[in-house]
């Protein structure tokens, strides 16, 4: 009988870097070039940046800190994001999660006016040579309200993306990147589960209301609904502005074992990702073969 290849083809370690970002759109590239340096130069071979590294989080943010992204490659001058992240993958040799950043989408003019641009939440992944590999935009928008407590409505400024975004990282495997709120959607997981991922990816900002109550727990979820594994890589928390990241990176193990966790402060954490930690939980509990897809449908096999 045939073994089937292993998700993670060798051992990698990955980084998510719980970076501090300000006003400063420039000095946010800046440090956060510094930051990955620092993550390549401890062995990290994939390393993640945070949701919104560039830029304050917020929606009166967004549209003054947005790039257009598209054609692709922008210029220089058009997404200066763009092209440090592409530096900081090719300077270091390393896979890179780029957090995310505003985008500036053109207006659809082939629509009935008024021709208004949208922007969207988008994080861009490159290779060790620099190269753009994938694009995901945030699929779903962060729109919530709890009383005295916090509203946020994304939806306001932000357009959502509509594809699953699967990366294959050549000498690893395939990677799922999502953004924030997408790790409340099971679905998604479990489709880039089913296709052969060996780890999902969420670059996101939970705040101090929902990160105390959900922010592990979701990770750890997902880890354990999938058997694979989930990392996590938030903003530091900075009390001063207007939205108060939680913090709190973690990366879990298919077993939904928290392996490191960042406390609120800038820190980077680590994490040496293995195959067999992914076939030992496989075969431990081999929920691949106990699934009644006579009783519930099969969802990373129906198109929308």
């Amino acid at each position: 009988m045939a073994t089937s290849s292993p998700l993670l083809k060798k051992s990698v370690k990955i980084a998510c870097v719980q970076l501090a970002s300000g006003a400063d759109k420039p000095a946010n590239l800046t440090h956060a070039a510094d930051k990955v340096r620092e993550a390549a130069s401890n062995g990290a071979q994939i390393v993640v940046l945070p949701e919104c590294f560039n830029s304050p989080y917020g929606c009166d943010f967004f549209p003054s800190y947005a790039e257009p992204l598209l054609p692709s490659p922008p210029s220089p001058e058009q997404s200066p994001s763009f092209h440090a992240l592409a530096a900081m993958a090719r300077d270091n040799g390393v896979y890179l999660v780029g957090g995310s950043i505003p985008e500036l989408v053109a207006p659809d003019f082939s629509s009935s006016p008024p021709f208004k641009p949208k922007y969207c939440n988008t994080s861009l992944t490159f290779s060790p040579a620099g190269t753009l590999l994938a694009t995901h935009r945030k699929i779903h928008l962060f729109d919530i309200d709890i009383p005295g407590k916090i509203k946020f409505k994304e939806s306001d400024v932000l357009s959502a993306g509509n594809d699953l975004t699967i990366v294959d990282l050549a000498e690893y495997g395939k990677i799922a990147v999502a953004i924030c709120y997408d790790i409340r959607f099971p679905e998604l997981a479990m489709i880039a589960a089913r296709r052969g991922c060996f780890a999902l990816v969420y670059p996101g900002a939970f705040n101090t209301t929902t990160g105390p109550l959900h922010w592990r727990l979701q990770g750890q979820a997902r880890a354990m609904d999938n058997q694979i594994y989930v990392a996590l890589c938030s903003p530091a928390r900075d009390v001063k502005a207007g939205y108060h990241a939680y913090g709190h990176s973690l990366v879990v193990d298919p077993m939904a074992q928290v392996m490191v966790e960042a406390k609120e402060d800038e820190a980077i954490v680590y994490a040496d990702l293995n195959s067999a930690k992914i076939e030992e939980a496989r075969s431990g509990i081999p929920l691949q073969d106990q699934r009644r897809f006579d009783v519930y449908v099969d969802v990373s096999k129906v198109k929308p």
